[in-house]
Order: structure tokens, then sequence, then C-alpha cells
């Protein structure tokens, strides 16, 4: 008799809070947004930019001249600050044999350090010091980028990189693709970049 007396008081505790449902009356389902999802994981958060050398002509002769570049590896982005120009207060001394381009060239880089620029329709052909620019540029950046290494100091900035990091191990060519013509250029006759 007492299982019965306990089943029995159960199931009227269970019907009465089931009648009741602590007030809440019942309503149908609400939209309030995006469902939820795991916890937020920021991305990777930018580097330090890195400075490259670009080279114009000083004088005549090539000269670097020091850049700042966001994502480390960026090959397309260096070109692109070469065919930029020299900056304002840099025209004064520093002059180039490259066209300003309208279009953003395409850069690839192969496993044997050669440098592939595919440039806009209509850019005609590059004369020796402009193709000297862009090899000597493309030879300093292979070098920076090869060179960065991967701690960083406290604040989080990246070491310098070692002074000995003068020249590629390998020599770098670059190969220039315009509408219907192809140059080629070594780094052969590069200056030695300046030490930052």
């Amino acid at each position: 008799m007492r299982g019965s007396r306990v089943a029995a008081l159960l199931t009227g505790l269970t019907a009465a809070l089931t009648l009741s449902a602590c007030g809440v009356p019942p309503s149908d389902v609400i939209q309030a947004g995006a469902p939820a999802s795991g916890m937020f994981s920021p991305g990777p958060q930018p580097s330090a930019p890195t400075l490259v050398s670009v080279y114009f002509l000083h004088h005549g002769d090539l000269a670097p001249y020091l850049r700042k570049v966001r994502a480390p590896g960026d090959f397309g982005a260096v070109v692109r600050l070469l065919f930029d120009g020299p900056t304002t207060s840099e025209a004064v001394t520093a002059t180039t044999e490259l066209p300003h381009l309208t279009d953003t060239p395409e850069v690839a880089i192969s496993g044997d350090n050669t440098f592939s620029i595919q440039l806009p329709k209509g850019v005609p052909p590059f004369s020796h010091l402009a193709m000297r620019q862009l090899a000597c540029t493309a030879a300093h950046v292979a070098v920076t980028f090869a060179a960065q290494p991967a701690d960083t100091n406290q604040d989080g900035a990246a070491a310098a990189p070692p002074v000995t990091a003068q020249r590629s191990p390998g020599h770098t060519r670059v190969l220039v693709l315009g509408d219907g013509w192809a140059m080629k250029q070594s780094d052969d006759s590069c200056p030695d970049p300046a030490q930052p």
C-alpha cells in the first residue's frame, strides 16, 4: 500500500505542475536572429610591416629606396610599389625607367628563383635600366623575405634579419611578359643592398 500511495502522490504532483506550468503562457517559436555558434576565435593578427628595398635611379645608377610591405611574402605588392615610382620627396633625386601602370601586373615565382611578371595590355617593351630595376628589386625582396625570422621580440615586433643576408644563394631572374613581347634579366649586375 505504501508504494501505491507514493505513486499516486507523484502522479498528482506531476499533473499539478503540468497544469500550472509555472504561470508561463504558451507561445509559438520566437525568431531572435542567428543561431548560437561556438566560441569566437579571432583570425591571425596582421604582421608588422616588413621593410624592403625597391630600386630607382639616382644620377643614372641603381639605388635602393625603402618601402613598407604589410604581408611578408607579398611579392606582388612590392612590384606594385616599384611601378608606382618614387614618392614626391624622392622624386627630387630619384627617377624610374618603369612606366606607371594603370592595371596591376600579375606576379608569380618559380622554384628556380624566376619572377614572372605579366603586364597589362598595351605596355611597350622596357629599357635595359628598367629591367635592372625589376631584377634588383626582385633579388633583394627574395633575400629579405627568406631572411625574415620566425621569432618576435617582447613587443611582438619581428627581430631584424641577420646582416649576412645580402644576396640570394642562387641568382634571381625576372621574366617580363608584355603584349606580344617578353624580356629576361638576371641580378648579376645588381649593387649590394644597403644595410638598414
